[in-house]
């Protein structure tokens, strides 16, 4: 049966040629979009998690509540115990202290007069430390655009973009004004051995990196950090785990009034990421849907010219003695058939375009200029397991649908009147 109707298909390329290319057309737009969003989303979740949220992030309660405003003068003190607390408590992630800071940047011209200056979006890591993983972790090495990481305090990075705005160069000094955490003020020099560029306009802009004990001694902060931020061991988000360890962790201080008692937070309670990845995964079911009903409709009135054209056959097939059921039924098994054929083309398509824009990506630098958010300049779509079947559902059901929906005429057909149609 499958045999006969697959050399029906192939030897009447007018009944299949127009429903395989609009579903192969809808299918490579579904996985293309589908690939599109995963990647882009998946960036957006990484990058915010390497630089700002972590996979979970451990302040304390009143930082929290201020935490845009970079309170270190709520920051966590005692952190190398908590550090140790944690890692008994929790093994299956890394933990890492940091220090967000803000203030302005300086920079000295050969007689010592201020040549320019900038305000400066500081960030203080475990550096020095092989263990924390932090230079792998923000691919330093990798974003470094002249110079080296710093290897001895009093050494800084700063963003490529940042140091051409100030005139800066590998080797020149630089000083950091801002405020202790007990709001004295700070005044540290640097000396720039490298500049960064991340690919972010957030961090490129106005960037700079030091290691933490540089920061703590700058800010009076000894054995403090304003973040300790926790990710699991493969590096890699699970939302249901970073919801249940943070909500163990969080019982213990539930009844805790300490304005400075440590309280977790997961990736996706964070800069209202929840609602916008939220609002992007209904989009994508929203976009399938809407290609499935935009077929099925198109599919629909291709069924029914291919239904005006095969009117005779049919007429002939139901006066040999054939039933209206089996007529139907085997439509329905040349829609299946046709779907298949369209959506593994449309699949393979839409496969090979991800995987594309995976390698190349689509540079949106400079609709970012003026950003805050913690997201790339370059998005990339990705090749993903589910890309393989999601593009079947539309490819199939939308076939399938206008087909048993354009089959319906058959039975209107009366056959007592098929032999008098057949003589006109």
């Amino acid at each position: 049966m499958i045999q006969f109707l697959l050399k029906g298909i192939l030897g009447d390329k007018n009944r299949s040629i127009l429903p395989i290319i609009i579903i192969t057309i809808g299918v490579a737009l579904t996985v293309l979009l589908s690939g599109y969003l995963k990647g882009a989303m998946g960036d957006i979740i990484d990058q915010n998690a390497r630089f700002d949220t972590g996979h979970v992030k451990v302040m304390s309660k009143a930082y929290a509540e201020n935490k845009d405003q970079l309170p270190n003068d709520l920051a966590l003190l005692g952190v190398d115990t908590l550090m140790q607390s944690l890692s008994a408590q929790i093994p299956q992630m890394k933990w890492v202290k940091r220090i967000r800071f803000g203030g302005l940047m300086d920079a000295p011209d050969a007689s010592g007069e201020t040549k320019g200056q900038g305000p400066a979006m500081g960030m203080a890591l475990e550096l020095f430390s092989e263990n924390s993983g932090e230079v792998e972790r923000l691919n330093i090495a990798n974003s470094l655009v002249s110079g080296k990481i710093p290897s001895e305090t009093g050494e800084a990075l700063i963003g490529h973009d940042f140091a051409q705005k100030l005139d800066l160069k590998v080797g020149d000094e630089i000083t950091y004004i801002g405020s202790t955490m007990n709001g004295a003020m700070s005044f540290e020099n640097f000396t720039v051995t490298g500049t960064v560029r991340f690919g972010t306009a957030a961090m490129d802009k106005g960037a700079i990196i030091i290691d933490i004990g540089d920061a703590q001694q700058m800010m009076d902060m000894e054995n403090g950090a304003g973040e300790i931020l926790g990710f699991l061991n493969d590096e890699v988000y699970d939302d249901d785990k970073a919801h249940q360890i943070s909500n163990t962790f969080n019982l213990k201080y539930a009844n805790s009034t300490d304005e400075y008692a440590p309280v977790m937070q997961p990736l996706k309670a964070q800069n209202n990421l929840a609602g916008y990845l939220d609002y992007v995964n209904v989009f994508s079911v929203l976009f399938v849907g809407i290609f499935v009903f935009a077929m099925s409709i198109v599919l629909w009135n291709t069924g029914l010219l291919g239904g005006l054209r095969r009117y005779q056959e049919f007429g002939i097939r139901l006066a040999l003695g054939e039933s209206k059921g089996h007529i139907y039924r085997s439509l329905f098994y040349e829609s299946v058939l046709i779907g298949i054929i369209g959506s593994v083309i449309g699949s393979v398509i839409g496969i090979g375009a991800t995987y594309y824009l995976q390698v190349v990506g689509i540079d949106i630098g400079e609709y970012l200029s003026n950003s805050t958010m913690m997201m790339p300049s370059v998005i990339r779509a990705k090749v993903t397991p589910s890309l393989f079947y999601i593009g079947f559902i539309p490819g199939l059901f939308a076939m399938v649908l206008g087909t048993l929906l354009s089959g319906i005429g058959i039975y209107k057909r009366e056959t007592a009147t098929l032999f008098k149609e057949m003589e006109v």
